[in-house]
Parts: structure tokens; sequence; C-alpha cells
């Protein structure tokens, strides 16, 4: 990264940090990294949480890795590893004095799961789209207060197409078939040129091993929206020299931050990376990103 942009990001960051995340469309709530966001202009970052993503961002993740985006009706998108996810058609909007609540998921390959909120403070109306390669699942309307949510989870692979609904109601389409699926715990799955088997259920084991493919595992090193703790990785004499560290790290997908600091022996650049929920997840990061990136003796603090 060059220095000029790397000091334009620094100082724009704090200003517009809070009140992007407070007016976003989807915002990122957690990362299990590497994972990394490609903007529309071509600028490839790894994904940090609290930050904004816009339409046409692409979202890619590597072995391992997780993340999890909230909407602005409160619903969450959880991403799953070795995947490749297209934003789109993101907004909110006015509809017959109703607030609607827009989105366009491209499921290009990996899991994803999708979970409405119906406590969150919203009263408005979603309508929510997801391309899983070639089928597409709706869900539209709003749950009324104290409702079941709905909950799907979805796979694009080289074999096959899949989305199940665990509970509610979705519509979904494969060419020219299009029908509703409204029994909670069944699953739709398309072979890969050949036709889509008929819908059936799901067992709970099966459940448990899909939705573990979208999960963040807490506890190996991830990040959280509002988390207070910092793996401090390296301290640099120079800027260069921090850059250097720094644009190895965010090149792997870890979203790393520098700060000046004075010390009684003059300035020097720590590089960091913040927004750990616990000691232990710093600790675990920490640990890992020593061995990957053979840094010498990480730290942690809040």
């Amino acid at each position: 990264m060059k220095i000029k942009a790397f000091l334009t990001a620094l100082l724009m960051s704090a200003a517009t940090s809070a009140l992007a995340a407070a007016r976003a469309d989807l915002v990122v709530e957690g990362v299990q990294m590497p994972v990394w966001v490609e903007h529309a202009s071509g600028a490839r970052d790894p994904l940090a949480t609290g930050k904004a993503l816009a339409n046409k961002d692409r979202i890619y993740t590597g072995p391992g890795a997780r993340a999890l985006l909230r909407l602005a009706d409160g619903s969450l998108i959880n991403l799953g590893e070795n995947g490749q996810f297209v934003l789109d058609d993101l907004g909110q909007r006015k509809f017959n004095q109703k607030d609607v609540v827009t989105v366009s998921l491209d499921v290009v390959s990996g899991a994803f799961r999708f979970t409405t909120q119906a406590l969150y403070k919203f009263r408005g109306e979603r309508d929510v789209k997801v391309t899983i390669a070639t089928i597409t699942a709706g869900i539209r309307g709003i749950d009324s207060y104290g409702a079941r949510p709905t909950r799907m989870w979805g796979k694009a692979d080289k074999t096959r197409d899949i989305v199940c609904l665990i509970d509610g109601t979705i519509t979904v389409a494969r060419d020219q078939d299009a029908f509703t699926m409204a029994q909670p715990m069944s699953f739709y799955i398309a072979p890969k040129n050949e036709p889509p088997l008929p819908v059936a259920p799901v067992s709970q084991k099966q459940l448990d091993e899909w939705l573990a493919e979208t999960e963040i595992v807490f506890g190996a090193g991830a990040l959280h929206k509002g988390g207070k703790w910092k793996a401090y990785l390296a301290d640099a004499d120079t800027q260069e020299a921090a850059l250097g560290i720094y644009d190895g790290l965010r090149d792997a997908g870890f979203p790393a931050e520098i700060r000046p600091v004075k010390t009684e022996a003059g300035l020097i650049y720590r590089v960091r990376i913040s927004n750990l929920p616990s000691r232990q997840e710093a600790q675990m990061l920490a640990g890992k990103l020593k061995d990957k990136m053979e840094i010498a003796e990480p730290k942690v603090s809040p």
C-alpha cells in the first residue's frame, strides 16, 4: 500500500467509521480470517469488522474462514470458508409509505446462512434474493413481533447447489420451475447439469453439520465488532518498515493497522489487529500469526 493512501485512510477512518456503521445497508459484525473484499473499483482489502459494504463488493473467504454480516433490518448473513459472494441491490427505500430493506446475494461458491431478526427494532419490510449458482431463493415481507425468524442455509459447490429451509417461508426458482418452501427442516438439491431432486426432509444431524460450515468459531482468533482486545504484532522504527509488515498481513487477509507511538527513544510505528472480543481470541490470533507470518514476539492487551 502506498504511503499517501495509508495516511489518507488513517485520517478519514476515525471520522467516517461511526457514521457509516450507523447508516450502512450492510455492516461486518465478525470475521474469522483470512477474508478479503474486492470493491467495484478493483481495490482489494481484508474484511474488517465495523466496516460498511457496498453494491458490487465481492467477498472471498479463505480456508477455515467465516464472516458475519448484518443488514439494516437486523438480519444476519453468515458466510463459510473457501467461498465467493457478490453483493448487489443493497438499499433502504420507501414503498407505499413503508421502509423496505433490500439485498441480493450471489453465492458463486461456498456456503451461507441467512437469518431474519423478528425481535430487532425494525418495523418495515424486506426483499431478499439469494442466488445459489443455479437456484434463486427469496424472502419477502416482515416477521410479526415475537414470531420465529425465517432461516435458510445454502451452498454452491462443484457438484450441486443446495437450499435448506430451517424455519419460515421462502420462494425458490430454478430455470422454469418456481415454488414455495414452507415446510421447516426441508431441503432442495440441484445436481450440476441434471434435473433437481424433490424437496425432502433434512435430519438434525445433517443440518448441524451444514450450519457448522458457516458459524464463526470463537476461541480461534476471530474478530467481532466492538471487541476491546488487540494483538500487537510489530514495532518498527520507520514508517516504511511498518508498511512492509502491514502490507504482508493485509495481503494475507488480516486487517492490520498502523499507529504512531511516542516513546522515550522517539517515534515508532506499531502494527496491530483490533476488535478481538477477549484475551483468548487475541492470544490465539497472535499465536497463529507468529507462525504464519514469522512475527517475532506478538503481544496482546485491551
